[in-house]
């Protein structure tokens, strides 16, 4: 199963379904579920502020350094109406959930994620494959 690493608070917008884009400098063939990687940074003044601002918001803790909901990818685009969207490359998103976060370390694009942390993850985060 792929993932693909996203800063906070970007990572928790996509698995709540409030953003429906992910922004690249490259373009992408991939379509299909893809695990969502909260990365480790996240600047406490920043999510001090984030938290401030958002109701039901996620400790911080709970929020970085690892695999934290799914998304399905459908399109890459380099032009959309979404308020997300600035390219120049747009990885268009749906299906998105979160979950606990299940710690692991993230890398570069897409990547593999080992079957010891499949395992860790909810029961039911397969639902969102196709």
């Amino acid at each position: 199963m792929k993932a693909l690493s996203i800063l906070q608070p970007y990572a928790w917008l996509i698995t709540t379904g409030q953003k429906d884009i992910e922004n690249r400098n490259w373009p992408t063939r991939f379509r299909g579920p893809v695990l969502i990687h909260a990365g480790k940074t996240y600047p406490k003044w920043e999510y001090e502020q984030d938290a401030e601002a958002r109701d039901n918001y996620p400790a911080r803790e709970a929020m970085i350094g690892g695999i934290v909901g799914i998304a399905t990818i459908t399109d890459c685009v380099t032009a959309s109406n979404s308020e997300w969207f600035n390219g120049p490359y747009g990885f268009v998103l749906k299906d998105m959930r979160a979950f606990p976060m299940v710690p692991m370390r993230g890398q570069l694009g897409f990547f593999d994620v080992p079957d010891e942390v499949l395992a860790l993850l909810p029961a039911d985060w397969r639902e969102v494959q196709q």
